[in-house]
């Protein structure tokens, strides 16, 4: 696998134990649009683990597309986190970075357990957009969460 999450579609599938028209319905049918492919190569467009992954988060964002939104951005998240949040930000845990949404009504990203939406003001940010529409960024100071909503359960249905 290189930096930027590619790796060879014969590789791939020797690992896995798959043919490729297996390969092929996995990234046409995946509702999150996830898996991208170029010629003989493929890769998730995001969502990579840093642990055991030759992934560097500096080949990824030369992958994507940088953006400078105008308006807040959202992140999803649950009561139980937010004390974390508070003091240190949003940080992406195993993740090479944070999972932004362009609107709180966006689908991307939707999760079930998601309980308050945070707006972030990203002007101090570096956000890129993957190639399937997710914004990203590495970390979300304290300082740029300017707002938190309550969702309220039939709002927001989970993927």
């Amino acid at each position: 696998m290189s930096a930027d999450g590619w790796a060879l579609i014969d590789d791939v599938l020797r690992v896995l134990q798959m043919d490729r028209t297996a390969l092929d319905a996995a990234v046409e049918h995946n509702d999150k649009q996830r898996l991208q492919v170029d010629g003989d190569r493929i890769r998730a467009c995001q969502g990579h683990s840093l642990a055991g992954m030759p992934v560097t988060c500096e080949a990824l964002e030369n992958s994507w597309e940088r953006v400078h939104p105008d308006h807040l951005l959202w992140h999803g998240t649950n009561r139980q986190a937010l004390p974390a949040i508070q003091r240190d930000g949003l940080l992406p845990g195993r993740r090479t970075h944070v999972h932004l949404a362009p609107a709180k009504d966006s689908p991307v990203r939707r999760r079930s357990a998601v309980e308050v939406l945070l707006g972030v003001d990203s002007r101090d940010l570096a956000v890129y957009r993957a190639p399937n529409g997710v914004l990203l960024t590495r970390s979300v100071p304290p300082d740029a969460i300017v707002e938190a909503d309550a969702v309220h359960p039939a709002r927001w249905s989970g993927s």
